[in-house]
């Protein structure tokens, strides 16, 4: 069964939805992360998706808030944006954070990486392709990676690395769907979360087919295009 797990997408200590990664365009659903983590945990979630867009983007950092969603959760977390260090990454993963996401950093510091998929394992760190046309951006979608998702797929699966989530930047936010066409390509490679553009069952048949272990949806859910006890039914089907 692929496993749907709700995003919470912190920005000024907020819950929002950006568009296509933007800032700028930004919506903000609720005032309190936790509430929102708790209220997906109550209706059925067995995971939640954090990321911290002020840490993306250099503003400041919700370390405080992650830790306390951690702690008052009966279900873990994965959490991404701004974990450029091996400090952070290990403050996290050793204050009960289940996963971390890892985007820029395998690219820029591979060997750091590594070390903390040595120290940690693989169940424990996620790598974040974002993509755009299937070539790999970093720093928050700013820069090229230098690399195709295949090649990225590739060199980290030969590091040892399993989970990868992987978002197309063009869909993110967006209610388009998602690239039904590269998750086809890429499930066998290794395990996959796909990310961006879920807008429908469908969406979840198709992704569920695709082979992929796992969907993260965000804007269906706040935009209310579709509740989490339907998605969780149709992800049953299989």
């Amino acid at each position: 069964m692929i496993e749907i797990i709700p995003a919470i997408d912190i920005l000024d200590k907020k819950v929002v939805r950006l568009t296509l990664g933007d800032p700028d365009r930004s919506d903000t659903y609720m005032d309190n992360p936790l509430e929102a983590a708790l209220n997906w945990q109550k209706q059925g979630a067995n995971s939640i998706h954090i990321i911290d867009l002020d840490a993306v983007f250099g503003k400041s950092d919700n370390q405080d808030i992650i830790i306390s969603i951690s702690e008052n959760l009966e279900i873990p977390i994965q959490i991404g944006g701004g974990i450029r260090t091996i400090a952070k990454a290990r403050y996290f993963l050793d204050s009960g954070v289940e996963k971390i996401i890892l985007g820029s950093m395998p690219i820029k510091n591979p060997e750091e990486s590594k070390l903390i998929l040595g120290e940690y394992g693989s169940d424990r760190v996620i790598i974040a392709l974002d993509h755009e046309k299937g070539r790999v951006k970093i720093d928050g979608w700013k820069k090229s990676g230098g690399l195709t998702i295949i090649e990225a797929l590739e060199r980290f699966t030969a590091d040892g690395f399993e989970w990868f989530l992987v978002t197309d930047i063009t869909r993110d936010g967006t209610l388009k769907g998602p690239d039904i066409r590269t998750m086809n390509t890429i499930s066998d490679k290794a395990s996959i979360i796909a990310s961006g553009g879920v807008s429908s069952l469908q969406d979840i048949s198709d992704l569920r087919s695709s082979g992929v272990k796992a969907v993260v949806i965000g804007k269906a859910l706040y935009e209310k295009k579709l509740s989490l006890a339907e998605i969780l039914e149709e992800a049953k089907r299989c």
